[in-house]
């Protein structure tokens, strides 16, 4: 057997046609319990490529841990040919304390590649680019909308990419939204490393949205089948409409503090100067109506029922085209 034919993470050896769920032990608690990060780990006896998929960068996206607990909840993560790596939680920590960030306070998406001797945060960084990332041909990593900004489903990939355009396609999100990757984050690191990644977004903290979750599993069953790994059991379904391109946007921020009430729907084309919500006062003497300043589509959505002047209520395109 060759040592292509052999996976190996933290000392485990896993063969073609084999399955192992790997732990990674990233501290002990003060009470000397360990946490753990489980790897699921599920490889054909048929050579082919290696997907990674994650999801819980942030502790809080719980919408982007339940799609790929249903991924392997449903054996969509058994290939048919290939290997597929599951890291359903990544910041175990703020999973568990339902927190965005790691008890040190750092952000994990903003310390990537992080160091062996570095912050907690940044050696579970360091672990993930050092173990799981180099064994990926392809990453698929699920976030959710920060708080209580509910994101349309959305692939993220930076412009001018051919490999990733057609895979953001093939997914058959609403909409795809050209973002250039932040420094130190996990995306970041890995188009250093030449490992392509599409970054899905849907849905907002602390929720779990099913319309979100059929998404993003639909999607991986797409990819799966257009790499020719998706099991024979399952079938890829057609996106029911082509994606919409979002090469521009801006956020309409509040000019008052108040009571909040979006009126749009999510996903919604809207006109200027349309009425997407207002902002009221407890005592029935002020009503504001905020209006788009432009024509375009609103794919973020704050669901906040109190808001601070200056916080961001909705996310609208302002260059699109449909492809």
């Amino acid at each position: 057997m060759s040592d292509k034919d052999i996976l190996e993470i933290l000392g485990e050896k896993v063969a073609l046609g084999e399955s192992a769920t790997v732990t990674f032990e990233v501290a002990k608690l003060h009470t000397r319990n360990t946490l753990d990060v489980p790897i699921i780990i599920e490889r054909s006896k048929k050579p082919g490529p290696t997907v990674l998929m994650t999801a819980g960068i942030h502790g809080d996206e719980i919408n982007g841990v339940e799609i790929v607990r249903q991924i392997i909840a449903k054996g969509i993560n058994k290939p048919k040919k290939g290997t597929i790596i599951c890291v359903p939680v990544i910041n175990v920590f703020g999973f568990l304390n339902m927190d965005r960030l790691f008890p040190d306070g750092r952000d994990l998406n903003r310390v990537f590649p992080g160091g062996a001797k570095g912050s907690l945060a940044s050696r579970v960084a360091h672990f993930v680019m050092k173990e799981i990332v180099p064994h990926a041909d392809f990453i698929i990593d699920f976030h959710t909308g920060g708080a209580d900004r509910f994101n349309a489903a959305q692939i993220r990939i930076t412009k001018d990419n051919p490999v990733l355009s057609e895979l953001a396609h093939v997914f058959g999100a609403p909409f795809i939204y050209y973002s250039k990757n932040r420094n130190k984050s996990f995306r970041n690191s890995c188009y250093k490393l030449g490992v392509p990644m599409l970054l899905f977004e849907g849905g907002k903290s602390f929720n779990i949205h099913s319309n979100i979750t059929n998404t993003g599993v639909n999607g991986a069953k797409r990819i799966l089948n257009h790499l020719d790994m998706l099991n024979s059991k399952f079938k890829a379904s057609k996106p029911k409409t082509k994606a919409t391109i979002i090469s521009d946007s801006k956020w309409l921020r509040a000019k008052y503090s108040g009571m909040f009430k979006a009126t749009v729907a999510i996903n919604t084309y809207v006109e200027k100067n349309e009425v997407l919500g207002n902002i009221t006062d407890p005592y029935g003497s002020f009503n504001h109506f905020v209006k788009a300043p432009n024509a375009g589509y609103i794919f973020n959505v704050n669901e906040s029922p109190i808001i601070y002047q200056g916080d961001a209520v909705f996310h609208i395109t302002t260059a699109v085209k449909n492809d």
